[in-house]
C-alpha cells in the first residue's frame, strides 16, 4: 500500500503534516476531511530502494510480540482504540508504526479491526485475519489476537530450529563448493600445458580430461553459467507462486524422503493446533475447518480438509473424510475418531499437535544427522576426485620413465 506525505490546516489556522498510509490519493482526503482538517497538498511518497528494503518487511516475532500486547491492553479494559494509539506510540519499527496508524484511523471510521488490518496484507497473513474475523464475531478478539501471536511464535520458533540444525550442513555444503570451484577454475589450468603433450598422444586418462574440460568450460563460460542459473531460478520460484506449481511442489515435498515427513508433520500439527483452538471458542465446525485449512501450509493437504467440510455437511463425522485423503497419520486419525465420540474433540487436537512438535524435533535431529556424513562424503568425494585426476597422468608419467 502506498504512502502519501499530506499538509493540511486545522480549524482554528494552523499548519500541520504527516505521512499516511491508503489505498489512494482520494482517500487521503477523505480522510483528513474526517478529522476535520482542509487538505492543502498529498502527495505519493517515493521512498529510496534501499530503505524500502529495509523496513518494510514485519518479522514474526516482532507482530507476535504487538499482537500480544494488544490482547493483553483489551483484556485490562483498555478501549480498542486506546490500545491501538497506545501501541503505535510505543512500536519502534517504522512500518508496523504506520500500520498501526492506519488501522485506528479505519476503526475510528466504523470499520471492524479485520477489515482495517485487510488493507495490509504485506503484514498480515491471510490465516492471521481469518483468526481475528473469527474472534470479532465470536466475541473472543482477545483470545484470538492472543491464540495468533502463539501460533506465529510457534512458527518462529521451528524456522529458528530448522536454521539453527541446518547451519552447519550448509556451511559444510558452501565450503565443499567453494573449494571444489577454485581447484578447477583456478588450479587445475595450470597443468593444461603439462598435460597436453599427453592429450596429444591420446594417453590422457579419461577422468583427467574430463576434469580439463570441466575447468576449461567453466572459465569460458562460468559467467553465463551463474547468470542462466539465477533466471532458472527466478522462474522457478515463479512457478512454484503459481497454483499449479505450488500444488505439484507441496505434493513432491510430502514424498521426498526424511524431508517429506517433517513437511507433512508441521502441517498436519498447524492444522490440529489451530482447529483445536477455534472449536475451543465455540466456532462451528464447518467455519474452523476453512480456516485452520489455510494454516496447513499445504495446498493438498487443505484440499482434503476442504473436501472433509463438505463431507461433513452431508452427516460425515470429521475422521472419515480426513482417513480418506491419506496424508494424516493413522495413529492420529484414531485420536481424532475416538476424542470424537467422546466429545472431547478440541483438548484433544491440541495434545496431538504437541505430540507431533515433539516428533518433528526428533526427526529435525535425525535428519541432521544423516544430512552431515552426506555432505562429508560428497565434498570428499569431489575433493579427491580433483586430486587423483591430476595425479593420475603423473603415475603414468613416471611408470613409463621408468
Amino acid at each position: 500500500m502506498p504512502e502519501f506525505a499530506w499538509k493540511a490546516r486545522t480549524m482554528s489556522g494552523q499548519n500541520v503534516s504527516g505521512v499516511m498510509t491508503a489505498d489512494s490519493r482520494r482517500d487521503v482526503l477523505a480522510l483528513l476531511s474526517q478529522r476535520a482538517l482542509s487538505p492543502l497538498s498529498v502527495t505519493q511518497s517515493k521512498a529510496p530502494f534501499m530503505s524500502l528494503k529495509l523496513q518494510r518487511g514485519v518479522k514474526p516475532d516482532v507482530l507476535a510480540a504487538t499482537l500480544t500486547q494488544l490482547a493483553d491492553l483489551l483484556t485490562n479494559g483498555v478501549p480498542l482504540l486506546q490500545a491501538l494509539d497506545l501501541l503505535s506510540r510505543q512500536v519502534t519499527h517504522e512500518h508496523l508504526k504506520e500500520v498501526l496508524q492506519d488501522i485506528r484511523t479505519k476503526v475510528s471510521d466504523g470499520r471492524q479491526l479485520p477489515e482495517a488490518m485487510a488493507a495490509h496484507r504485506d503484514v498480515f497473513s491471510d490465516l492471521t485475519l481469518s483468526i481475528v474475523r473469527a474472534g470479532t464475531e465470536g466475541a473472543f478478539l482477545e483470545a484470538s489476537l492472543q491464540q495468533t501471536a502463539e501460533f506465529l511464535e510457534r512458527q518462529e520458533e521451528l524456522r529458528a530450529k530448522i536454521r539453527g540444525a541446518m547451519a552447519y550442513p550448509m556451511f559444510l555444503a558452501g565450503a565443499g563448493f567453494t573449494v571444489t570451484l577454485v581447484l578447477i577454475v583456478f588450479f587445475v589450468p595450470k597443468f593444461s600445458e603439462l598435460f597436453a603433450q599427453l592429450e596429444r598422444e591420446g594417453t590422457l586418462p579419461a577422468p583427467t580430461i574430463a576434469l580439463l574440460w570441466l575447468s576449461d568450460f567453466l572459465g569460458r563460460f562460468g559467467l553465463f553459467v551463474l547468470l542462466a542459473a539465477g533466471g532458472g531460478l527466478a522462474l522457478l520460484r515463479r512457478w512454484a507462486a503459481s497454483e499449479r506449481g505450488r500444488e505439484l511442489l507441496d505434493r513432491t515435498k510430502t514424498r521426498v524422503p526424511i524431508f517429506g515427513p517433517i513437511s507433512l508433520n508441521s502441517a498436519v500439527s498447524r492444522f490440529c493446533r489451530i482447529l483445536g483452538t477455534l472449536l475451543r471458542n465455540g466456532v462451528p465446525m464447518l467455519k474452523a475447518l476453512q480456516i485452520s485449512s489455510d494454516s496447513s501450509g499445504n495446498v493438498v493437504l487443505a484440499r482434503a480438509i476442504r473436501t472433509s467440510a463438505e463431507n461433513i455437511s452431508a452427516g460425515e463425522p470429521l475422521s472419515t473424510p480426513l482417513a480418506r485423503c491419506g496424508l494424516i497419520p493413522p495413529g492420529i486419525m484414531a485420536m481424532i475418531s475416538i476424542a470424537e465420540e467422546a466429545n472431547n474433540l478440541e483438548r484433544v487436537l491440541g495434545n496431538v499437535a504437541d505430540g507431533i512438535d515433539r516428533k518433528v524435533a526428533r526427526q529435525l535431529d535425525t535428519m541432521v544427522r544423516l544430512i552431515e556424513p552426506a555432505l562429508l562424503m560428497v565434498m570428499g568425494g569431489a575433493v579427491l576426485f580433483v586430486i587423483v585426476a591430476l595425479l593420475l597422468p603423473v603415475f603414468e608419467m613416471s611408470t613409463s620413465m621408468s
